[in-house]
């Protein structure tokens, strides 16, 4: 049997509908993250969970509901907020894949006997000397493969990627010609658990914010900031800043943090505080089993839709001992300690790490 983890969006939808159509004897399981407290978003968990089983409903096919909001709290937004409070800036969408998705579901799914899973990301598996490898997906701008890099390879045997070979307006056909209630519903977007809520109100739920100066690249004071928690590298918008007298009129962007003095550091206009071509990287993941050699040669994405950046990998001797350093061909824009670095050879998903330092002027880089 295999059991699919249907969201009520298209994708898992048309992933189920593949299946079934395939023979399979398929089952559904709609998992519930988050304990939704505030059903002013526009995709509360219980319209997705009834979308879910209506879609499960429509294709005939077994349905079931899990919660795994604890799983999620303790393996995820602990995390994520432990990083908030360093003023970094964290994907959570990938450890709740690592977690969650291909962990607890995992578990249960083979509690009610299942042999498989399936999701409805935009990748690809395959299988070659033995060693399971994640492929990305066929298309480019739906590309999910960036979030499943912490993969590993008992994880990785279990799963299915129905629509990875199929473009995104390609899933929408199929929904549509085949009418499932599904196949107008938007896209999910935002941080899994939050969605399309705003940001700042809902982080100060559970963080207190601590207001300090924004300031220039000479520090010269400019206004005040409502916390590190609330900026990335690279922000364009939410800074208040377009007044500021003797200004060019030009986009304010923040471009460092001083987090142990609790200052923003915002300049009108692109700065090359912006940029690096160096990196480091901690709790380097690698999806296969094999070792891998250095220097390696590859392609490397340090967000998610951003095209392949050519670079080379080296050992990094960082606190823990297994970091890495990466140096890239040409120089990258707003590389954030917190986030991902993901690295590819062709079309195969090497693994990652975690974005430690890079070498800007604002990057805590120390050669």
């Amino acid at each position: 049997m295999i059991l699919v983890g249907l969201s009520g969006g298209v994708d898992s939808s048309v992933a189920a509908w593949r299946l079934r159509e395939s023979g399979a004897d398929v089952a559904c399981m709609f998992m519930k993250n988050w304990e939704e407290d505030d059903v002013s978003g526009t995709c509360p968990a219980e319209i997705d969970a009834a979308m879910a089983a209506e879609v499960a409903a429509k294709l005939g096919l077994k349905f079931y509901a899990r919660n795994f909001a604890t799983e999620y709290w303790d393996g995820v937004f602990e995390y994520f907020l432990a990083e908030l409070r360093r003023g970094r800036t964290p994907n959570p969408d990938v450890l709740c894949n690592r977690e969650v998705k291909f962990k607890t579901f995992i578990e249960h799914a083979r509690a009610l006997g299942a042999d498989y899973i399936a999701t409805g990301h935009y990748a690809r598996k395959d299988e070659v000397s033995g060693q399971f490898r994640l492929l990305k997906g066929v298309d480019d701008n739906k590309d999910q493969s960036y979030f499943l890099h912490q993969l590993d390879q008992a994880q990785l045997a279990p799963v299915l990627f129905p629509i990875g070979d199929l473009a995104k307006p390609e899933v929408r056909a199929i929904a549509k010609v085949n009418e499932l209630p599904s196949f107008a519903k938007k896209d999910s977007t935002g941080i899994c658990f939050i969605g399309e809520k705003n940001f700042t109100p809902f982080i100060k739920r559970y963080l207190t914010p601590t207001p300090g100066a924004m300031v220039d690249i000479n520090r010269k004071p400019l206004g005040t900031h409502e916390g590190m928690q609330f900026y990335t590298l690279g922000q364009r918008g939410g800074l208040h800043l377009g007044g500021v007298k003797g200004g060019s009129g030009a986009p304010w962007f923040v471009i460092g943090k001083d987090v142990p003095n609790n200052q923003l550091i915002v300049h009108q206009g692109e700065h090359a505080a912006l940029y690096c071509t160096r990196l480091r990287a901690s709790a380097p993941h690698w999806i296969s089993t094999e070792p891998v050699a250095f220097p390696l040669r590859c392609v490397a994405k340090t967000r998610y839709r951003q095209a392949d950046q050519a670079c080379t990998v080296i050992p990094w001797n960082s606190p823990d001992g297994s970091g890495l350093e990466v140096e890239f061909d040409s120089p990258q824009r707003a590389v954030t300690p917190g986030q991902f670095v993901v690295f590819y050879q062709g079309d195969e998903c090497l693994g990652g790490a975690t974005i430690e330092q890079f070498d800007g002027v604002f990057g805590g880089w120390t050669a």
